[in-house]
């Protein structure tokens, strides 16, 4: 990975893009601090896609042993003056 200072970065933004699809992450400094790194979409999505299915995120939850009372009611609905 490459730093480029945020000065740099900005000067030189489609060169910065550019190192970033062809050498993957581009790391960005302030005042000598990392403090952003620069990816590609396609590192972005795979980062950000979900791990595993709806089913196994809902038996890995903290809440799996919380009990729920989905019982309707049974009380009539209320009036309402139209």
């Amino acid at each position: 990975m490459q730093a480029w200072s945020l000065q740099n970065a900005r000067n030189k933004f489609s060169s910065l893009v550019e190192a970033c699809l062809r050498h993957g992450p581009q790391i960005v400094t302030k005042r000598g601090r990392e403090t952003a790194v620069l990816i590609s979409m396609e590192e972005f999505i795979r980062l950000t896609r979900p791990q595993g299915d709806l089913v196994d995120f809902f038996q890995h939850s903290p809440l799996k042993d919380v009990t729920l009372d989905v019982t309707r009611s049974k009380e009539l609905p209320r009036e309402v003056d139209l």
